[in-house]
């Protein structure tokens, strides 16, 4: 297994695993910037290059956080060098929060400036949509955000949560570097004809909540052990039968993890990463212990019995419950 891949046929190369950056500053409980800081900077210095946020994250917060974790020089030259940087439009955002999917041109190119402002930075290295937006061809999309790349302001463009058809359409106006998607032991649906578009055109695969949203790690309790504010606190596969279902499902994860004497998230992260070299995950988490756990799975190899027996005990359709309430659901473009 190699310490980097390729973001697409094409695309930069970065770390094996990235860092997702969305709970620094919502979704799971009380933030902390200086901690989520340390935490960028000491992802940086053991060889993390790939960090990914949105606009949508606050929304705004979590692009200025990242921006002031950037800002600084080292010996080796400026932070935001050292790494590849992806972010995502496609919100309209009013009031301080989303209110629907709005990935028309203006608000792309608008979407831009904004980011661009609030990290700092004169490129974005991968852009994504973040939801597609039906009322939006996506060869506009694609064509709009050509133009960007042609103005310097983008270097890729990628999808997310996207379905095999719209990643067709748009690879075919404009490269597609990477599809962003829902993706783990727990939440396996894009296998059946996702990922082979996928591999069939040379685009690369970024698991977001690669750890279930935490409960692949073995420590997540039930909805309602979760505090208000906490978004886990109305996850569906956390209530009532659903949660004991998926504890049952998801001991073969404990089992193995100590069979090597390893922790389940790393046993988690280990799988994905077998999936293939275009597989790069970004486990979140804003804790200077977790990042370093979630970086050991770079250690851990998986022998085909483990990833057997894996599979045996997790394939596709086996979690019960919907990832996301109604109104997400609503959003996924399957």
């Amino acid at each position: 297994m190699t310490a980097r891949r390729r973001l697409g046929s094409n695309g930069p190369l970065v770390s094996a695993i990235g860092l997702g950056c969305m709970g620094m500053s919502q979704s799971y409980g009380p933030t902390d910037d200086a901690q989520s800081i340390a935490t960028l900077h000491h992802a940086i210095e053991i060889g993390c290059t790939f960090l990914d946020t949105a606009e949508v994250y606050g929304p705004f917060v979590n692009e200025n956080l990242i921006g002031r974790a950037l800002a600084g020089t080292t010996s080796t030259g400026p932070l935001r060098d050292r790494v590849v940087l992806a972010t995502k439009f496609g919100w309209r955002i009013e009031g301080g929060r989303s209110t629907g999917v709005d990935s028309r041109p203006e608000r792309i190119i608008a979407a831009v400036d904004g980011s661009l402002s609030r990290l700092g930075t004169d490129r974005i290295d991968l852009l994504y949509q973040h939801r597609v937006d039906p009322a939006v061809p996506i060869e506009d999309v694609a064509g709009t955000v050509a133009d960007l790349v042609k103005a310097g302001k983008v270097k890729h463009f990628g999808l997310s949560e996207a379905g095999a058809h719209t990643i067709e359409r748009a690879h075919g106006v404009h490269p597609v570097a990477a599809l962003q998607s829902e993706y783990s032991l727990w939440e396996r649906d894009i296998e059946t004809d996702i990922l082979p578009t996928l591999r069939r055109l040379g685009i690369a695969l970024v698991p977001f909540a690669p750890l279930g949203r935490g409960f692949l790690t073995g420590t997540i309790g039930r909805a309602e052990d979760h505090p208000e504010g906490d978004r886990r606190r109305t996850d569906p596969r956390l209530m009532g039968a659903n949660y004991d279902a998926n504890v049952r499902a998801a001991s073969i994860v404990r089992e193995i993890a100590a069979a090597h004497d390893a922790t389940p998230g790393r046993v988690a992260l280990a799988w994905l990463l077998a999936q293939g070299d275009d597989v790069i995950p970004i486990p979140g988490t804003r804790r200077i212990g977790h990042l370093d756990d979630n970086w050991a799975a770079l250690d851990l190899v998986l022998t085909a019995d483990d990833i057997a027996r894996l599979d045996a005990a997790l394939p596709p359709g086996v979690t019960a419950g919907p990832r996301y309430g109604e109104r997400e659901m609503a959003y996924l473009d399957r």
